[in-house]
Order: C-alpha cells, then sequence, then structure tokens
C-alpha cells in the first residue's frame, strides 16, 4: 500500500533517535508539514512512541533497528525469508502459502495488524519494539508426530536466549517463556493436513524485546521484557537470525528423536518444575506440584492422589 510505504520511509527516517523537523521530514518525503503531523499520529497508534518538542521536531524515545532480509541472511541460512513490515498476521502469511514453500520458510513482520495467539486471543504487536516470527516446517510422519511440538520450540527459544546472555529464561507448560515468573513470548502452532499425509505446521512466535509499559496496559498478566532479561540486548536482526538458525536445528533433531530427546532439556528449564500450581481445564480447577512432563508432552501432576499426566489447560501458580 502507499500510504504504508510513506509511513516506513517516515519510519526510516526517525529511527537514529535523533530530533527531525516538520519541515525537514516533509521536504525528505514531499509532504506538508500537515500532513507528516498526520501520518506521525497514525505511527503512535501503531505503538511508536514518538514525541515532539517545540523547535526541535520528532523524535523516537529510543533508536530503532529495523529488521532486514540482507542483515538476517548475514547471519544465517534460510531457506525462503520474508521481512513484511506491516502484516495482518506472520502465521497467516504462511498458512496462505503452505504446499508453495520450502521447509524452514520465515515470515518476519515489524508490526502485525491481527496478530493472534493461543484460543483465537489478540496478540498485541506494537511495531518495532518485539519480535513476530513464523516458521513453516513439514513432518513427513504425520500429524500424530507433531505431538508435543510446541514444548520443543520453546526449549529451542529458550536455549537461543541463553547463549545470547539471557540466562534467567525459563519455559512454561504448554507454549509460553517466561522471566522471572513474568510472561516474555509466547509460541502458537497451527497445523493443516490430512490423516495419513505429512503435518504442514505454521510456528508462531511472539517475543517482547522492549515493549513500551503503556502499549501492554491490556495484557490479563504479568509480562516483561527481553531487556530485562539480558545486560547487553543483542540487535534485533541478529536476535532472529539466531532463532531461525535454533528452530531449524531443533525441529531436525525432533523429527530423529521425537519428544523423548527434550524430556531432560524441558526439566531443566522449566518455570514450575517441584512448585505448587492450579490447572484450569475448563471450568474444572486442580491444584498440585508440576512434576515436569511425560512422552506425550502431558503435564505431570502430583496430588493427593499420586501423579497425573493432563494434556490440555493452562497453569499458574497457586495463589496466582
Amino acid at each position: 500500500m502507499k500510504e504504508h510505504k510513506t509511513r516506513l520511509a517516515l519510519i526510516a527516517l526517525l529511527a537514529d533517535g535523533h530530533f527531525h523537523s516538520g519541515e525537514a521530514l516533509g521536504d525528505a518525503l514531499g509532504m506538508s508539514r500537515a500532513a507528516i503531523s498526520k501520518q506521525v499520529k497514525v505511527l503512535q497508534s501503531w505503538g511508536l512512541d514518538i514525541y515532539r518538542v517545540q523547535g526541535k521536531g520528532y523524535r523516537l524515545a529510543a533508536p530503532l533497528e529495523l529488521l532486514t532480509h540482507e542483515q538476517i541472511m548475514a547471519h544465517t541460512d534460510c531457506a525462503d525469508l520474508a521481512v513484511i513490515p506491516v502484516i495482518d498476521s506472520t502465521n497467516q502469511y504462511l498458512l496462505d502459502r503452505v504446499g508453495q514453500l520450502p521447509k524452514g520458510a520465515v515470515c518476519l513482520a515489524e508490526y502485525q495488524q491481527a496478530g493472534r495467539g493461543r484460543r483465537g486471543r489478540q496478540w498485541l504487536s506494537p511495531f518495532g519494539s518485539n519480535l513476530y516470527l513464523s516458521m513453516y516446517w513439514r513432518l513427513d510422519a504425520g500429524m500424530a508426530a507433531a505431538m508435543g511440538l510446541s514444548l520443543v520450540v520453546g526449549v529451542a527459544i529458550a536455549e537461543a536466549l541463553q547463549s545470547l546472555g539471557a540466562d534467567g529464561i525459563r519455559v512454561k507448560w504448554p507454549n509460553d517463556l517466561y522471566y522471572h515468573d513474568k510472561k516474555l513470548a509466547g509460541i502458537l502452532v497451527e497445523m493443516t493436513g490430512q490423516a495419513g499425509d505429512a503435518a504442514h505446521l505454521v510456528i508462531g512466535m511472539g517475543l517482547n524485546i522492549a515493549m513500551p509499559e503503556q502499549e501492554g496496559v491490556a495484557i490479563e498478566q504479568g509480562w516483561t521484557n527481553l531487556s530485562q532479561a539480558c545486560d547487553h540486548l543483542p540487535g534485533r536482526n541478529q536476535l532472529a537470525a539466531t532463532l531461525i538458525a535454533k528452530l531449524s536445528q531443533t525441529l531436525t533433531d525432533y523429527e530423529e528423536k521425537g519428544l523423548d530427546g527434550f524430556i531432560e532439556r524441558w526439566n531443566l528449564l522449566d518455570n514450575f518444575l517441584d512448585r505448587p500450581v492450579k490447572l484450569l481445564i475448563g471450568q474444572r480447577v486442580v491444584e498440585g506440584i508440576a512434576r515436569g512432563i511425560n512422552s506425550q508432552g502431558a503435564l505431570l501432576l502430583e496430588t493427593d492422589e499420586g501423579v497425573t499426566p493432563y494434556i490440555g489447560g493452562e497453569i499458574s501458580l497457586r495463589g496466582c
């Protein structure tokens, strides 16, 4: 869209974090100062923290490293990489192209207009402050072989972030990443295919990097940013490349070893292991001690009746 092209050009000018006068921005983009002011309001609605000082002009609250195809590919190999700044949903982009994509194809965005999480929930996706990444993968062994895949993806992301200096990253059954008991990232695995055929998987991830506090006011649980977990935050292009490489390697390992090869790795990272939790299954609440996962990816919960595996539901710390 032409409007998006203009807005992205304006973001590129502001990305250095310096002041730019409305007049200079207008000259660069062939627009009036009034038109610049209008476009800035749109960018603010996208979640960009832009402010204006009389006599100085407009400025981003912090410099912004924009995602680029070239910089990501300089750090890793990828079968097919699409960097689309403004998109409805990175997952939907790949789902619409299943059958046309090579295994390991990736879509990245700066801003999702219709990002989604589990159970049809909206995933807040402000421009440039987080990472929105989806990968396509084909499992020739079929849909049954995808059991527990979100757990494997969680392990991959946590290990990748730890390799970049975020030591305290943990996983939450079945599909979140946590830091200090607050949500850092979410995983959404969507699958298409027919019984007896290969499973086509789209693995989506939303990772909070430096989301402004005001952008997260609608989130109904504690959340945090990668900037809180890293002393030296990696660049977003390097971060994306690291995650792509780790996901590809981990999914290849999963095809060879199955979930059994990841149980120990999961338990080392499990945020809730040996802690009192409550499991919500619809209207039912089960309380017990979390004891990790089994080879089917089920949560093991110890109650007065013993240790029972649970496939569905959501957990939280008891009392939360």
